[in-house]
């Protein structure tokens, strides 16, 4: 095998192995799970046409993840790991994907920066480790957008265009704001077509600095190819073959983008964009314009798209459409352009290609040890948030403790209440915590009912039942996280418990309450 293939396998596969290493480290965050995760948990474990059911109602949007966790779950059993791996595995691939782009646009250095970067970056350190979609869709992102720059660089054929189609199909299926790639991945098409480069190419394949191996030709009279410029010319045709892959795409998902606007009341609860909010956004996006500045000074290899043309268009543009689409409803959630942060790593791999360069000219040895020194001082100014967020106190609460405090406080005849009702996430996660409880609000339970936290009883009927048993357990949210009772059910739950039962013990464990009430006398 030669030098430039050994590279090109050893970035990639460099970049998804440090990666994986910090998705595993301290995977089980204590044994904690929170909310969010409770629910992937919770729908996963019901049968297929149970979740078909829960689909017509909410949550469709996660339909295809929770499908594809229910098939993890009958295979390895409901644990955290089984639930956070596929996010671990996937932004590995992503990590590998931005290795591969930073390499092929500007050569090894910049690939291996890139890779490294992405997964030291805070909030994909928070998503590597989430039973949620979001880590999966950075990975198509990856996959989609080296298939866009292979068939830039003219090497593609039919089937790259059906792997690049038919992955933004699956990314969209995941999360429908992943399609806002396709303006980002046009505006790279564009920028391509307006400025393809000729020249030679610039990738070190020996040490820091030295040339490398000049860029594999394009197939023979295609224009395009890595071997001359010409590309421009064949824009158009490009330009009509992406408008076909990328309407495919939109095709499939559109049903489901139409569907779910009827179960919109799901992110009812998303605050309205403000100034403040447009901080960390702001912060992102200066990074990346910097990284796309140093990337001029950077060679880039013949017929082909520059790092800068592709990356900063996958930051900028997703921001962007979320933007103007919170200012129609409210949306504004960093999850739902994780994938935008390939952009971000594969700029500043850029620009640390661009300095391994700089200095290798000068200092030839010291450009070897540049990488891992940035990496290292990168990591140890990283490291407080990097554990916090393994941490259970990066979430807003947990799950599996309440269940913990349940477990210790019940007794034979007991009875438990939830509240607000979606609390009863805590018994669905972990049912053997609540053996012999009686559940007094629950009417229709949520598999039945086709929901997450089941349909409860009118208030009079709860009353009654709460009145009925001497010692209640209530699950709800510490002070710190709670909300004013939003329903006549809560509000009634309060009101008798208050007047009717006194406290014997209260717990509070990370975000979680638990309360155990005895009948006055």
């Amino acid at each position: 095998m030669s030098t430039a293939r050994t590279v090109r396998l050893l970035v990639p596969s460099a970049a998804a192995l440090w990666t994986s290493a910090l998705g595993l480290w301290g995977l089980s965050r204590q044994n904690s799970v929170w909310r969010d995760e409770a629910a992937t948990w919770q729908v996963a474990r019901r049968s297929t046409a149970e979740i078909v059911q829960l689909l017509g109602n909410v949550d469709v949007v996660h339909g295809l993840y929770y499908l594809l966790m229910h098939g993890l779950f009958e295979l390895f059993g409901p644990g955290t790991a089984v639930l956070r791996l596929p996010s671990v595995a996937a932004t590995a691939v992503a990590a590998a994907c931005v290795a591969a782009l930073g390499h092929r646009l500007a050569g090894p250095w910049a690939g291996l920066g890139g890779g490294v970067a992405l997964g030291l970056l805070p909030a994909v350190q928070f998503y590597l480790q989430e039973g949620r979609p979001y880590a999966l869709v950075a990975a198509g992102a990856g996959v989609s957008t080296l298939l866009l720059v292979t068939l830039l660089e003219g090497r593609g054929r039919t089937v790259h265009w059906i792997a690049y189609s038919g992955t933004v199909a699956l990314c969209g299926l995941l999360n429908w704001l992943s399609l806002m790639i396709l303006p980002a991945h046009l505006l790279t098409l564009l920028l391509s077509g307006r400025n393809g480069r000729s020249g030679r190419s610039g990738h070190d394949l020996g040490g820091p600095g030295e040339p490398g191996e000049p860029g594999e030709p394009g197939e023979p009279g295609e224009p395009g190819g890595r071997g001359g410029s010409g590309w421009s010319g064949a824009s158009a045709g490009l330009g009509k073959r992406w408008a076909a892959a990328a309407g495919a795409a939109v095709a499939c998902v559109l049903p489901l983008v139409l569907f779910s606007r009827s179960q919109s009341a799901q992110v009812s609860w998303i605050p309205p964009l403000t100034w403040h909010m447009l901080i960390g956004p702001a912060v992102l996006l200066a990074v990346g314009g910097a990284g796309a500045l140093l990337d001029r000074r950077s060679p880039h290899r013949p017929g082909g798209p520059s790092a800068a043309a592709v990356g900063l268009p996958l930051l900028v543009v997703p921001h962007l459409g979320l933007v103007g689409l919170s200012l129609i409803q409210p949306l504004f959630l960093d999850r739902y352009v994780l994938f935008s942060l390939l952009g971000l790593a594969l700029l500043i791999g850029a620009a640390i290609g661009v300095a391994v360069r700089t200095v290798s000219r000068r200092l030839p040895r010291a450009g070897w040890w540049l990488l891992p020194a940035i990496v290292a001082v990168a990591a140890v100014a990283l490291l407080p948030q990097a554990l916090a967020k393994r941490s259970p106190a990066s979430r807003v609460d947990d799950v599996l403790a309440a269940a913990d405090d349940v477990r210790r406080l019940k007794r034979p005849g007991d009875a438990v209440l939830f509240f607000p009702s979606a609390r009863r996430d805590t018994r669905l996660v972990s049912p053997d915590a609540f053996s012999g409880l009686e559940d007094i609000a629950l009417a229709r339970t949520p598999e039945r009912s086709g929901t997450l936290k089941g349909v409860e009883a009118e208030p009079s009927r709860i009353r009654a039942a709460m009145l009925t048993h001497r010692r209640i357990l209530l699950v709800t949210d510490t002070p710190a996280v709670s909300r004013p009772p939003a329903t006549e059910r809560d509000r009634m739950k309060r009101s008798v418990l208050r007047n009717h039962f006194r406290i014997v013990t209260d717990t509070q464990t990370r975000g979680r309450r638990v309360t155990l009430y005895e009948r006055r006398v």
